[in-house]
């Protein structure tokens, strides 16, 4: 008589995520409900590293000291597989690291403002870490051996890291996280101490049990090609598709929850964007100094930025926008004929040829790069900005039509130059 052995149930992933939650909320205080799903399914997303073409980046980031940023960190910690805590790597560490680890490891950085901040000086290096291990296949080549017996070697920097630290990270490095913004626990809002000696056993406990469920859903998630939410495209869909296919295999409610957080987070990663410098140069041209002009001259469009409340013009550097930063700012971007945005040459009635730059050449990266207009349309010049529908390129040929500057616009031409 033969015994049979009954295998045991399978693990219920739905059920195990929702443990990791309850974890997180035991010594968690994440701003959102959205984040505790977010960090959740990014914790099981590291346990399954290598069935994905990227990995997300977490981001604890919040403007002032004892937030719970590092408390986050610690707790992942000992949810994720193979979990590194470092502060202030070397990138040539960071890459060793990776190559060297039985087993893709997790890399958790706290205090990264130290690596990124603004008195961190040049840390280029690690910079290009973190964005060439966000992909699959990413490596670097270093130098390898003793004195002058070097060698040449690629390593490899693909792996799962989080981060935690004040202020904000680098732009290349936020498109490519999900980030979840800190803050101080208001006085109503507890949370239980976290006792390493105890409380990491029971994190560890879930981490095994993640790890074992991961098993038994990498083939079917290598094979996903989750949904994503109307709206979600480009990077963040590459940040969020490794963290769907996971709600999608665990199955019960996380696919929606995971859906209606992914929509949650990205609209409120594009409502905290900041324009770089060029799209607000481009947006201020467009919404309150051309106003619907075809041309303006260089001094007036200087004039008009410099006396913009709230605007970053009159202090780029410790130094004023000059007509040479205006110029290098908007020879960024390209006309409608794919050529850089220069100033030509506008003809006005006093016979003067000054610089300036025509609403035609700047029209196409208006287009391209700038929210849309205010609701009402600015189609007439307001008192603070001078309307100049006057002059000819000096390269363009004669017109019927002759445009010409304001009296008050003469004057002030003439006065600057």
């Amino acid at each position: 008589m033969t015994s049979t052995t009954t295998p045991p149930p399978p693990i219920d992933g739905a059920a195990l995520l929702d443990e990791v939650e309850a974890f997180h909320r035991r010594f968690n205080v994440f701003p959102t409900e959205a984040a505790y799903v977010a960090v959740a399914l990014w914790d099981a997303h590291a346990h399954l590293i290598d069935a994905f073409d990227g990995t997300a980046r977490l981001a604890f980031l919040s403007p002032e000291p004892g937030s719970g940023k590092s408390r986050a960190l610690e707790i992942v910690e000992t949810l994720t597989p193979n979990a590194a805590m470092t502060v202030n790597a070397s990138a040539n560490a960071l890459f060793r690291l990776v190559d060297a680890t039985e087993g893709t490891p997790t890399l958790l950085f706290d205090e990264i403002d130290t690596v990124f901040g603004p008195k961190a000086g040049d840390n280029e290096p690690v910079r290009g870490f973190l964005n060439s291990g966000y992909r699959r296949g990413g490596q670097a080549l270093r130098c390898v051996g003793d004195g002058a017996n070097q060698t040449a070697g690629w390593f490899s920097s693909f792996c799962a890291v989080a981060m935690a630290g004040l202020g904000s990270l680098p732009d290349t490095i936020l498109t490519r996280s999900v980030i979840i913004r800190m803050r101080k626990r208001a006085p109503n809002e507890k949370v239980e101490g976290y006792r390493r000696r105890t409380h990491e056993k029971q994190g560890h406990a879930l981490r095994d049990r993640l790890a074992e469920w991961a098993d038994t859903v990498r083939e079917s998630v290598a094979e996903a090609w989750p949904e994503m939410p109307d709206g979600v495209s480009d990077r963040p869909a590459d940040v969020w598709e490794p963290l769907l296919a996971v709600a999608d295999a665990a199955g019960g409610h996380w696919p929606e929850r995971a859906r209606a957080a992914c929509l949650e987070l990205v609209h409120a990663t594009r409502g905290g964007e900041e324009a770089s410098l060029g799209i607000r140069l481009l947006t201020d041209l467009r919404d309150k100094v051309f106003c619907g002009a075809d041309r303006m001259p260089t001094a007036v469009i200087l004039e008009c930025l410099l006396n913009m409340d709230d605007a970053p013009w009159g202090d780029l550097d410790d130094k004023p926008i000059s007509s040479r930063t205006l110029a290098k700012l908007l020879g960024q971007y390209v006309t409608s004929a794919n050529k850089p945005i220069k100033p030509r040459g506008i003809r006005t009635t006093s016979g003067t040829f000054p610089k300036g730059y025509y609403a035609e050449d700047l029209h196409d990266a208006w287009e391209r790069y700038c929210p849309p207009p205010p609701g009402e349309s600015a189609t007439s010049a307001t008192a603070a900005t001078p309307q100049v529908n006057g002059g000819e390129s000096v390269a363009d040929p004669p017109s019927d039509i002759r445009h010409t500057l304001s009296e008050a616009d003469t004057r002030r031409l003439k006065s600057v130059g």
